[in-house]
């Protein structure tokens, strides 16, 4: 198996264990991640996300991946993943479907992009008419995202550097 299989294997593990050190160790200083809702820059920036997804009581802690590493060579990688969580905002049940593909820099994870049906991922989430809205807006749901990792990072002040120019530009 390639190392680049490994390491996703590694990441996506150390979230079932709701170990987000683990998982920030597979990021290069670098990286960037997409998803319907968030953009980050930085291995701090997405260790927040996922220290905020993996902390207990908060947020999505019973988060459960079931993953499939499709392909994994020296530059890239692609993983069908399928997300069980609690969407804490509502209490709904969510089963996200996501393509998550990756390009490798010195054997870590340089960017990592997302995607999954914002449509279905809405209408578990939030349901009604806030669903639907926040399924058409790609800005209502990265509003939120950002205010929901701004609490957190408020509460984290090792997380606050990497969050500066974020909150200059984007409040």
């Amino acid at each position: 198996m390639h190392n680049n299989a490994l390491l996703l294997q590694r990441l996506f593990s150390s979230l079932n264990d709701h170990n987000h050190a683990a998982m920030a160790e597979c990021y290069h200083s670098n990286a960037t991640f997409t998803d319907i809702a968030f953009d980050l820059r930085g291995k701090e920036q997405i260790h927040a996300m996922w220290h905020m997804i993996c902390q207990p009581g908060d947020h999505t802690s019973d988060i459960r991946a079931m993953f499939h590493v499709i392909h994994a060579d020296d530059r890239s990688g692609w993983v069908n993943l399928i997300d069980e969580y609690t969407f804490s905002e509502t209490g709904h049940k969510v089963t996200n479907v996501i393509d998550s593909y990756f390009r490798f820099e010195d054997n870590l994870i340089i960017e990592q992009h997302d995607f999954c049906d914002p449509r279905a991922w809405a209408a578990m989430a939030v349901g009604g008419v806030r669903g639907f809205f926040a399924a058409q807006s790609h800005f209502l749901r990265g509003f939120k995202a950002r205010q929901m990792l701004r609490r957190f990072v408020d509460k984290h002040s090792e997380y606050k550097p990497a969050f500066e120019s974020m909150t200059a530009t984007k409040s």
